[in-house]
């Protein structure tokens, strides 16, 4: 039997096609909004996504997305939350390190001075205790309440919470979580490397250069392990020659805590050797940490001040892209810190790391490493230079693109 198209079959087919056409894009905001948010979106907030994705404003849906409450308790603390703890625990509890970058995203703040500026972020919620250097009250609370992260957090300068100098107070660095789980014992190479590791995502074995001078590296570093001198040359000295100059950035800071009462360093809290300051153990600014084991090579370098110095600017690592404005080389963990995060490698760190966050999985085709090198360059050099929301938007609209 011939089928004749009436007018009103053709409408009916029209008002299907363009149903199925919002369909899509209702799927789309749906998508977004799951991996923005970790959550489905209320009915309204669909449709005003779906409007947007419809009239090809995808990025107005993502931005949407990241007005949910959601985006900064979960998303945002759960990418931070390992960066802040020795054992990358994702579960950790919200701290000042996190919590202030989740305002300094929110606030769309060049996210390289997370590292270095005299800045830390509380909330001013009512009911809340105060700040303290000495626990996390504050920040335990505020997670347990149903304040929200959005609207609260305010940033303050770090140094007129924690009583440390302005110049050196250096960001997430010098944060109570930050010092507790890297100043804690050791010789504070940890702060080095863990900063490393979660801000430039290389950890020492991806830096390991043997072509460099070993004349920076500390006495407490055996020049023949378990009697070999080849496991120092070949192994120890390519991770220390560029470690160990940069990590003397941190030589006048230490974590204070009673060993007998709180072994675990819960309730200590972060010091600083001022100008001026003379420590007995040293005779000089630097803690006695920086000593330690110092007869294991004695004519090994005895740390004096906190000059570092980046060895790295040559050899392999150079292709981790330093600012050439910068000097490399200066006086305290601030400037050390600006070195780091002035790199390309911080850059393209913080792009990889919004892409495992929305796409829950590693970059593996060219076309993700295509989208990870034009976000690094928009990251970088963009009309909203190392703003890290337009990094979720792009990554967003890649990763729920239909």
């Amino acid at each position: 039997m011939k089928r004749i198209i009436t007018p009103a079959l053709l409408l009916s087919a029209t008002l299907c096609a363009s149903g199925l056409s919002h369909a899509d894009a209702r799927t789309q905001a749906l998508q977004i909004h799951n991996r923005i948010a970790g959550v489905p979106p209320s009915t309204e907030t669909l449709l005003t996504m779906a409007d947007a994705i419809d009239d090809g404003r995808v990025a107005d849906a993502v931005r949407t997305a990241m007005e949910d409450e959601n985006f900064y308790r979960v998303t945002l603390k759960n990418m931070a939350t390992p960066w802040t703890n020795r054992d990358q625990d994702v579960f950790a509890p919200l701290n000042d390190y996190t919590a202030t970058f989740i305002g300094m995203v929110r606030d769309g703040t060049d996210l390289r001075t997370l590292l270095y500026d005299d800045i830390l972020y509380t909330s001013n919620a009512p009911g809340l205790p105060a700040y303290s250097i000495h626990n996390n009250d504050h920040y335990a609370a505020l997670e347990a309440s149903d304040h929200s992260l959005r609207d609260t957090l305010e940033p303050q300068t770090q140094s007129s919470l924690t009583g440390l100098p302005s110049y050196a107070s250096s960001g997430v660095l010098t944060s109570r979580a930050g010092a507790r789980a890297f100043f804690f014992a050791g010789t504070n190479r940890a702060m080095f490397r863990f900063t490393l590791m979660s801000h430039l995502c290389r950890d020492l074995e991806q830096v390991h250069d043997n072509s460099l001078p070993p004349d920076r590296i500390r006495q407490d570093v055996s020049r023949s392990p378990g009697g070999d001198s080849r496991v120092f040359n070949n192994n120890c000295a390519g991770c220390h020659t560029g470690m160990d100059p940069m990590a003397q950035a941190f030589a006048y800071y230490d974590w204070i805590y009673d060993s007998d009462a709180d072994p675990e360093g819960a309730r200590g809290h972060i010091i600083y050797n001022p100008e001026g300051h003379e420590d007995p153990d040293t005779g000089s600014r630097v803690t006695p940490k920086h000593r330690i084991n110092s007869t294991t090579f004695a004519p090994g370098y005895v740390i004096t001040d906190d000059r570092w110095d980046n060895y790295w600017r040559s050899g392999m690592n150079a292709n981790l892209g330093w600012d050439p404005a910068l000097p490399g080389s200066g006086e305290g963990a601030r400037s050390m810190a600006m070195e780091l995060a002035h790199s390309e490698a911080f850059a393209a760190c913080q792009v990889e790391k919004v892409f495992r966050s929305v796409c829950a999985r590693a970059p593996e085709s060219s076309a993700d490493r295509s989208l990870l090198g034009e976000t690094t360059e928009r990251f970088m050099h963009g009309s909203d230079a190392y703003n890290l929301q337009p990094v979720f938007i792009d990554t967003a609209s890649y990763c729920t693109a239909p």
